[in-house]
């Protein structure tokens, strides 16, 4: 947004563990047009002042605990990120968009933004698509299928102008290094036992993180009020970058010994570990609507790069 708009972008993170601001802080645009409020969405008195601050008439809701090994570890923080911050997020939004002005009124969004984990677990075939129920296996996507309903039911009883996305699993620059590719990626390159959870047949779509970026922007701003819209990593051809977790390890570890000769080869690092509980054995998504409705396409080649 602040490399493609001339918006200004008011920041709210409690600036937790996985938070980084470095890629935020080596734009040009921050300086004049990035506000970080330091601010945990539990907090009802600092919620409703960051809003009143920013004064927005677009809201992004991507604030949430993600990372499902530390939802089964320590459920609490899931619940009070991602539910009872959603509540006080939308309370405070609704508060918000029901003093404005008719015309910005009219213009007012509220997006949030959600996962496919929220589907449960696919068979060897089939894609989850927006009608697909929910059927959340861990604390983490239990918590985002409640904040889901929080947000679809504050449209249904208040009117707030709500867009919902769920999408695949990301990949890209700066990811926090407690997520498979850059595990695999510092702990291959650094020569240590790379973790890979039971058979390695855990199937997921991947999306480039900027693709998703742009797919977020467009549901924003164009997506029908009170819809949801399943966003993956399908080409325009129809290709999908639906890989095995082993798939991906290998990939990576095939890169490296390209890049890092000394230490292949690399795929020897791979070291099997108990699976986790609950482990979804497979993720795909049919993104349909979102491409019919509103035009959304990836770049022919943005399903390559989940080859490697």
């Amino acid at each position: 947004m602040l490399t493609d708009s001339d918006a200004l972008v008011f920041n709210l993170d409690k600036c937790g563990y996985a938070s980084d601001l470095t890629s935020i802080e080596a734009l040009p645009q921050a300086a004049e047009r990035h506000t970080l409020l330091r601010v945990d969405l539990t907090d009802a008195e600092a919620t409703a002042a960051a809003v009143r601050q920013a004064d927005p008439d677009l809201v992004l809701h991507l604030a949430a605990e993600s990372h499902v090994d530390r939802s089964i570890e320590g459920p609490a923080a899931f619940i009070g990120s991602n539910v009872s911050g959603t509540f006080q997020l939308l309370q405070e939004v609704r508060a918000h968009w029901e003093g404005l002005p008719q015309e910005r009124q009219a213009g007012f969004r509220f997006h949030h933004i959600s996962t496919d984990e929220v589907f449960g677990s696919l068979g060897p075939s089939g894609r989850f698509s927006e009608t697909t129920p929910y059927d959340p296996r861990s604390p983490y996507s239990a918590s985002k299928v409640a904040s889901d309903h929080l947000v679809n039911a504050w449209h249904h009883t208040y009117g707030l102008p709500v867009v919902l996305t769920n999408c695949s699993n990301n990949y890209g620059p700066w990811q926090f290094p407690e997520k498979l590719i850059p595990v695999v990626i510092l702990k291959a390159a650094a020569g240590e036992p790379i973790p890979l959870y039971g058979d390695g047949a855990n199937v997921r779509y991947w999306l480039y993180v900027d693709d998703h970026a742009d797919a977020l922007l467009l549901a924003a701003t164009q997506g029908q009020l009170g819809r949801s819209y399943c966003v993956g990593g399908s080409g325009s051809n129809g290709t999908a970058s639906e890989r095995t977790n082993k798939q991906v390890v290998e990939a990576i570890c095939s890169a490296l010994d390209d890049l890092l000769p000394a230490g292949a080869p690399h795929s020897l690092l791979v070291t099997p570990v108990t699976d986790r509980p609950g482990h979804d054995r497979r993720y795909a998504i049919d993104p349909t609507r979102i491409s019919s409705e509103l035009g959304w396409l990836l770049p022919s080649g943005s399903a390559a790069r989940a080859t490697g």
